[in-house]
């Protein structure tokens, strides 16, 4: 079991660990030892999480999310196969932290009248520079 709050744990049935073998430095021992960890989080199907912080949790996880609704973390960071498994399982609670927190409402706000009349400067500025890249007239 993974916990992640006080509240929130995710069940082992819930995670799927696929040790794969590694790129980089190693030596013969990468060819040799699995030692990367990918990481399978079945978030769509998970009862521990509400359905907002399922949400939120897709759009932070990005082209991690699968079509099937799960949540897939890859680590080969280290050479020990434990040390990648708890690395990938750490960056797992983090991203659900993440996504328990509602982000703020936006309220909105109206342009100060200096903002604006910068603006409008800015744009009369640009026109008069574009209106000078007239044709030149060679009789003057």
């Amino acid at each position: 079991m993974l916990r992640i709050t006080d509240t929130i744990a995710i069940q082992d049935w819930e995670l799927t660990e696929n040790f794969v073998r590694a790129s980089g430095p190693g030596g013969q021992n990468v060819n040799k030892v699995a030692t990367a960890v990918e990481l399978r989080f079945e978030a769509a199907t998970s009862p521990s999480l509400t359905g907002p912080v399922k949400a939120r949790l897709r759009r932070l996880a990005g082209r991690r999310w699968t079509n099937e609704g799960a949540l897939i973390l890859q680590c080969d960071e280290t050479r020990s196969q434990a040390r990648n498994r708890d690395i990938a399982r750490d960056r797992l609670a983090e991203l659900i932290k993440k996504a328990l927190t509602p982000p703020k409402r936006r309220i909105p706000t109206r342009p100060t009248l200096g903002s604006k009349k910068r603006r409008l400067k800015s744009k009369k500025v640009r026109g008069e520079v574009k209106a000078m890249r007239g044709k030149v007239d060679p009789s003057d």
